[in-house]
């Protein structure tokens, strides 16, 4: 059994691609550096992340597929999966030796079970980010700095940040994600990733996402605990269904929705 091994990046696995062509291999796996290997694997070839090696297989890529099953091999990768590695690899590597069983020209081949995962997992991603754009809540700082925070399953962040942008073209905002611990600050004019260096000087809870009261302005204070009354006042006790609830907006969202907190 031939695994290859990569370093957990995009570039890195476009790297094998270029590695297992160039070979003319093909590996059994895909697996990040570190981790366990298959119980009957006999050969591992490390490799090695390569710039140009990454922008030629990409460049392959955009000149074989249509532009909804590239968007899709991009937005799954933001799953952060691991169990994405190697149908993600196999399937950009079929595009390359054997276009027809990828679907190249004629569409993807959903009957291609590596084709199928790469796509569901796609999908996954793009639920979760329109989930982000409907639980997302914003907290008004004193200085009039529009604060959200998630903790998505999927790095979404970067599908959804547009949406905002347009949406608040004049409000100052951040968005922050406090399970990977970066954001996107937004100063009415353009937006930029950011990162905190001491992440005890945050003016926020990575817990909850509430801004400390002494930051939070005056108007926004009266705004949440007018929500969370309209919110209360609006649920029928006759008809409750925590199950639906749930389904419609899992738990894992409650935390950082100021109805819920």
């Amino acid at each position: 059994m031939l695994i290859y091994t990569f370093d957990r990046t995009m570039d890195g696995l476009l790297s094998a691609v270029f590695d297992a062509y160039a070979l003319h291999q093909q590996p059994d796996g895909l697996v990040g550096e570190g981790d366990v290997l298959p119980l009957f694997c006999d050969e591992v070839h490390g490799v090695t992340t390569a710039d140009d090696k990454a922008r030629r297989v990409w460049t392959g890529l955009e000149k074989r597929l249509k532009r909804e099953p590239l968007r899709l091999i991009s937005i799954s990768w933001l799953s952060e999966s691991r169990e994405l590695y190697t149908p993600l690899f196999r399937y950009i590597h079929k595009i390359f030796r054997t276009p027809a069983a990828a679907g190249v020209g004629g569409g993807m081949n959903f009957a291609d079970p590596d084709v199928l995962y790469v796509t569901n997992t796609a999908r996954r991603v793009l639920h979760e980010q329109l989930r982000m754009k409907q639980f997302l809540r914003f907290q008004k700082a004193k200085d009039g700095t529009y604060l959200g925070v998630v903790s998505p399953d999927n790095d979404v962040l970067p599908l959804i940040i547009d949406h905002f942008q347009d949406r608040f073209q004049a409000q100052p905002w951040l968005i922050y994600d406090a399970r990977r611990r970066y954001g996107y600050n937004h100063d009415g004019k353009t937006v930029i990733r950011i990162t905190f260096a001491d992440e005890a000087a945050l003016p926020f809870s990575l817990e909850d996402g509430r801004l400390s009261d002494s930051l939070l302005s005056d108007d926004d204070k009266t705004f949440q605990e007018l929500w969370r009354t309209y919110f209360k006042a609006i649920c029928i006790r006759e008809r409750l269904n925590p199950k639906k609830q749930r389904g419609d907006m899992p738990r894992r969202y409650w935390k950082y929705m100021t109805e819920k907190q």
